[in-house]
């Protein structure tokens, strides 16, 4: 496995869409720590309003959330032309094999599974950012 400097993501804006405060405040938490700029949004309407707005460095979103779920905001995010280079990570309590595919084959980069642990969250990050060429490269080209 290739190694990742945690400090590359130090100064990123990431966007987290995540209807449950808990979950949203692990990740809003974790991310902060190591420096990253967490920009929020509790459902995919907002978050597309947000990508627009802040032009994350990636997005990580919840899938079941209310007013727009994450499957309808993947999807207008790839039909964005202005957003549709921003890759984004799917994070729902879905862990099946199929429900992964679905995310990949939907236009998600990659698959986080809640609950997020902060034992494990930002070794699984950068596991999941390592393992995702799209996003890699973004950090490295802007780090």
């Amino acid at each position: 496995m290739a190694e990742f400097d945690i400090n590359l993501l130090m100064g990123h804006t990431v966007l987290v869409v995540e209807d449950e405060p808990d979950s949203l405040e692990v990740a809003v938490l974790l991310l902060e720590l190591v420096g990253v700029n967490v920009v929020t949004a509790t459902n995919g309407q907002e978050g597309l309003e947000q990508a627009r707005k802040h032009r994350p460095l990636f997005i990580i979103s919840d899938l079941s959330m209310p007013v727009m779920n994450g499957w309808e905001m993947i999807h207008q995010l790839k039909n964005d032309r202005t957003l549709m280079d921003i890759p984004a990570v799917a994070l729902t309590a879905h862990a099946m094999v199929a429900d992964r595919n679905r995310a990949l084959a939907a236009g998600f980069h990659n698959y986080l599974t809640k609950p997020l642990r902060p034992t494990t969250f930002v070794n699984e990050l950068l596991n999941l950012i390592i393992d995702t060429p799209e996003i890699a490269k973004l950090v490295e080209m802007n780090g």
